[in-house]
């Protein structure tokens, strides 16, 4: 099994061999495999005390580059001559890595790897086709880490620039050290049989400067998933990856638009959700698509992947709204938003999976039927319309229950009733989210003292932009807001905001990631002795 697979254990889907790994903690964006952003066993922080009295920053550690990927969190990481702390580990567009002290024991970090050195830097965001409205002012590190709770292994993909030359890396950090293993770094290249934009003589190979890492990286029966979309212009594709987590040995190929172009993969930062048959579930941006008529470009669409034993994946099922055309051709990306596979459910159909994108619909989809393609009618289990304005965000679960932050739109409760969502929220936020909205994480201590988690970004694609802004809710009841980082002046606010950012929320804390800093929130001193 998969050892990012102990991360579930938050989750309550831990699988028996997942309670024998070495390392426990947040080990992979939104907590789970399936991405449900759910953290089921918070014992300290509760709705009677996340309030602006109780709870607030408790400390910072300053960085050197922006905060896209989500912080992960080890327990009980022995540091050589440091001592056993529980540590977070955090990347940048700087192209560097950091452990701290996850409580503030330590102030300085426990290590710090950066891949920069002389006539290596990251990528100016100039230097991409098309703009820099995506990331500025460099890219470097972007898709959040994944952790190997059997070896002790982060796996991360890091960008530079050198000597004007593009170059993607997949490294293999040692927890402990920050040293690389497996004898990593390997430069990322692919090619495949195509003729789709960028090709040559019928062959399509990945292109660095063309192709940004946005998803978490995946870890599912020890391969190591990542997947790419475009910095701007075509030529690009949607590509995904797979290396041994052990040898760092490529072990998949695959491209979802091999005879056409685009087909992005960006789920707004949210990482490929597996199920435990080791299948892989996509959702797909704009671009060609020709799945319905034999072909093998997939734009706008739900994928099934599975391994096929050759060094591909297999598209086994697949969802395509009707209307793909005017999807595609009005940068109405179905993958705009973040794809999450629900825990069984009662009824007719067990297994779903959920996700939407710039139209603001929100589709449930049958797993073992996704329902493929039709010219008149979207043949999907359920769709739900959300916002007009769009869905650039991921869902969250927790109790029966999916979330989501459209924009401009409350953050909404939608209930499950036997594979079905309510058709409109049960529950909803006072506060409206702007562009992009946000994607939420929930914290409880199994069905009690649920929270919802979630930072607004009001400004995030600006360099030195204002602050983020971290939001609690009740998640029984969203029209209670518990806590907000505005809510007391100067005190709690963070640094500035970055787009698509997740909390972290394990161990009585909760960590932001933002364009100068990690800040730590909890509950304050006077509380925390009560």
């Amino acid at each position: 099994m998969a050892a990012a697979n102990v991360a579930i254990v938050l989750a309550g889907w831990a699988s028996p061999s997942a309670q024998a790994q070495t390392y426990k903690g947040m080990l992979t964006w939104h907590n789970d495999n399936q991405r449900t952003g759910q953290n089921v066993a918070e014992t300290v922080l509760t709705p009677a005390n996340v309030n602006a009295t109780s709870f607030g920053k408790l400390f910072s550690f300053p960085v050197d580059g922006q905060v896209y990927a989500q912080p992960l969190f080890v327990y009980d990481v022995t540091i050589p001559n440091q001592g056993v702390h529980n540590v977070v580990y955090v990347a940048t567009e700087n192209d560097s890595v950091y452990a701290f002290d996850a409580d503030g024991l330590v102030s300085t970090p426990l290590w710090h790897d950066s891949f920069l050195s002389t006539g290596v830097t990251p990528v100016p965001c100039g230097d991409a086709p098309g703009t820099c409205s995506s990331i500025s002012p460099t890219f470097g590190i972007t898709g959040t880490p994944v952790i190997d709770g059997l070896n002790g292994t982060l796996y991360l993909v890091a960008i530079t620039a050198e000597n004007g030359s593009y170059v993607q890396r997949l490294h293999a950090l040692d927890i402990t050290t920050g040293d690389e293993k497996f004898g990593g770094p390997v430069v990322i290249q692919a090619t495949v049989a195509g003729t789709g934009g960028g090709s040559v003589h019928g062959k399509l190979s990945f292109a660095p400067i063309h192709e940004i890492q946005r998803s978490g990286l995946l870890l599912s029966n020890g391969i190591v998933y990542i997947a790419w979309a475009g910095y701007g212009n075509p030529p690009w594709h949607g590509w995904i990856l797979g290396y041994n987590a052990q040898t760092l040995k490529q072990a998949i190929v695959y491209n979802d638009t091999v005879d056409g172009e685009r087909g992005g993969i960006w789920g707004a930062g949210g990482g490929l959700p597996a199920d435990v048959d080791g299948n892989v579930y996509v959702m797909t941006g704009d671009g060609t698509f020709d799945g319905n008529t034999g072909g093998v470009d997939y734009g706008d669409s739900f994928l099934k992947l599975t391994p096929n034993g050759s060094g591909g994946l297999t598209v086994t099922d697949y969802f395509t709204p009707f209307n793909q055309d005017y999807l595609s051709e009005n940068d109405m990306d179905l993958g705009s938003g973040g794809v999450m596979i629900l825990p069984p459910q009662t009824g007719a159909n067990p297994s779903e999976v959920i996700g939407g994108g710039k139209e603001g619909m929100i589709f449930v989809v049958n797993r073992n039927n996704m329902g493929q393609y039709s010219s008149t009618e979207n043949n999907n289990t359920q769709t739900v319309t959300t916002s007009s304005s769009g869905l650039w965000s991921g869902p969250a679960y927790w109790n029966g229950a999916v979330y989501y932050a459209a924009v401009a739109s409350p953050l909404g409760r939608y209930t499950l009733i036997k594979g079905l969502l309510s058709t409109t929220p049960v529950s909803q936020s006072v506060a409206v989210f702007q562009y992009p909205g946000a994607t939420p994480s929930v914290s409880s201590n199994g069905a009690k003292n649920g929270i919802v988690w979630l930072i607004e970004d009001t400004a995030g694609r600006v360099k030195g932009g204002p602050p983020a802004d971290l939001r609690a809710y009740n998640a029984v009841n969203l029209s209670q807001q518990l806590y907000g980082s505005s809510q007391s002046g100067n005190r709690d606010l963070p640094g500035a905001a970055v787009k698509f950012a997740v909390p972290t929320i394990i161990n009585g804390k909760v960590y932001v990631g933002t364009q100068t800093e990690l800040d730590i929130y909890g509950l304050l001193p006077a509380a925390a002795a009560n």
